[in-house]
């Protein structure tokens, strides 16, 4: 098959976004429209070895990439996704370098399989992101209930009247008297947004509630997204250790124990 015709196995049977180009000698970059969640794309090359055997290669770029995020491929559960993964997609890791040999001329089909196989890889990520968000949630919860009375909390709270299907959930509602306490864990711009539209919903309800919110780290936050966020909750700490320190100053008066 020429360069063309591999081309056009690869629109067809992946997307027209996909292009190939050459750089250097038996060197192809495949460039294609897919990419790791931070934004970066796929590196995929295309090869062929001195007996003319065809092959795609990341050269290494798809652990480098996961290494950028300080993320430890050796532990259980990661490299029994990976192992899994390359099975699957027949890829093999030749030293850190993830490889696909391309059989019967199935172009296509093989830079199908290898994409899948890249992008299955890369989740591996969440699970970092999900040990940190749990961590943060851990200590938020812990802070609350050494706060307040165990009676008086309610964690992951959906308001049975008006969200009964959890579109806008709360992480604890303090229910005291007058009103509720509804306290947001915002870890990242997305908790954020999702924060602020919660409360302009609760507002447009005409629920009674105090809003406040814990955040990770209120300096990793999008200026414009806090800035939106500020306009609905004025109540903020901007990390846990500064709502350890300032809880019993700034939310005391909120929290009216009877």
């Amino acid at each position: 098959m020429t360069i063309d015709d591999i081309r056009s196995e690869f629109k067809k049977k992946v997307c027209d976004e996909i292009d190939l180009f050459t750089e250097g000698r038996g060197r192809f970059i495949v460039q294609t429209p897919f990419l790791f969640d931070d934004g970066d794309h796929l590196k995929i090359v295309l090869k062929h070895d001195q007996n003319r055997n065809w092959f795609l290669t990341d050269e290494g770029h798809t652990f480098m990439h996961l290494s950028y995020e300080e993320i430890d491929l050796e532990t259980k559960t990661r490299q029994g996704i990976i192992d899994r993964t390359l099975v699957t997609y027949n890829i093999t890791n030749r030293d850190g370098e993830l490889v696909i040999l391309l059989q019967d001329n199935n172009f296509g089909d093989t830079l199908f399989s290898f994409i899948q196989g890249l992008l299955h890889i890369s989740d591996v990520t969440y699970l970092k992101r999900e040990m940190v968000r749990s961590a943060f949630y851990d200590e938020f919860k812990n802070l609350v209930t050494s706060k307040v009375p165990e009676k008086l909390i309610n964690f992951d709270y959906n308001d049975p009247i008006h969200d009964p299907n959890s579109l806008y959930p709360v992480d604890c509602c303090i229910q005291t008297k007058p009103i509720n306490v509804f306290i947001f864990a915002v870890q990242n711009d997305n908790k954020c947004r999702d924060a602020t539209i919660a409360i302009l919903q609760f507002e447009k309800f005409g629920i009674e509630f105090r809003p406040a919110a814990i955040f990770e780290n209120q300096e990793e936050i999008n200026r414009k997204v806090l800035a939106r966020f500020s306009d609905v909750c004025d109540k903020q700490f901007s990390s846990i250790s500064s709502a350890k320190e300032r809880w019993d100053r700034h939310m005391k008066m909120e929290i009216e124990v009877t």
